[in-house]
């Protein structure tokens, strides 16, 4: 009786965690939408224990492209543990480039920022969706364009800006920003950390609810201690804005450096 017993557990324990590989795997696959008649990639990100429609996250990749893309999976899928939908985006795709330089990010900004309104807009009718709570995380040039979208559509009701320049523009107020958090390095020597307060003037000119955490020492990215805290501040925000798979967002308060 013992021996069938533990054969009995045992095949319980082994279907468990071949479910469980099943869930992780449909958790994580890759997507395609249509934009400018071409065909863009998407990493998706299912959010772990929603129950129905959860919250969305479109995440856009600086101008190396997928070349880290370990880093921003990482990062997804701390998003995703958190209950949160994310969809990685290779808005690349649209000119077919790997990597952005500088001439390319000016010339192509344009049909870019189009191929992220299309995927803000294909995230939006997915059916495991809460499209009236949607994110946009923009690292880099990702920044950028989350700022140039979320000024301009209505259905991004929450900004996370990972040292983003301040798109050409936005300077002169055009555009309403939503609730937006600023995260950037005080020694970046890719986009001076003058960018971070210049979106920051942008947003208390509009009335706008923000945080801004500027680092000491940090350059272009940021890692160890410096990285967990950006983390906890992420999910912090995100709760508060546009809640999780478990909950609603909070009514409007004030974090760190909120106006």
């Amino acid at each position: 009786m013992r021996l069938k017993a533990w054969v009995a557990a045992l095949a319980a324990i082994t279907v468990m965690q071949l479910s469980g590989m099943a869930r992780a795997a449909d958790a994580e696959r890759q997507e395609r939408f249509i934009s400018g008649g071409v065909p863009i990639g998407v990493e998706w990100f299912g959010a772990a224990g929603a129950d129905g429609k959860a919250p969305a996250i479109v995440m856009l990749h600086g101008s190396d492209g997928l070349s880290r893309a370990d880093r921003y999976r990482a990062g997804a899928r701390r998003l995703a543990a958190d209950g949160y939908h994310v969809a990685l985006v290779h808005y690349l795709d649209r000119t077919g480039e790997k990597r952005a330089s500088i001439g390319t990010a000016v010339r192509n900004f344009g049909p870019w920022l189009m191929t992220v309104r299309d995927a803000v807009t294909w995230v939006a009718h997915r059916p495991d969706v809460d499209p009236h709570r949607m994110a946009v995380l923009g690292i880099s040039l990702g920044g950028a364009l989350g700022v140039a979208i979320a000024s301009a559509d209505t259905r991004v009701k929450a900004l996370v800006d990972y040292f983003g320049p301040l798109p050409q523009g936005l300077v002169n107020g055009n555009g309403v920003l939503p609730p937006t958090l600023i995260l950037h390095g005080a020694a970046d020597p890719i986009v001076p950390v003058s960018n971070a307060y210049a979106i920051e003037n942008l947003l208390r000119s509009q009335g706008t609810q923000h945080e801004i955490q500027v680092y000491p020492g940090q350059g272009h990215g940021f890692h160890g201690a410096t990285q967990d805290d950006a983390d906890r501040r992420v999910s912090a925000f995100l709760r508060r804005h546009i809640g999780d798979g478990a909950s609603a967002p909070q009514q409007a308060g004030n974090g760190p450096g909120a106006s």
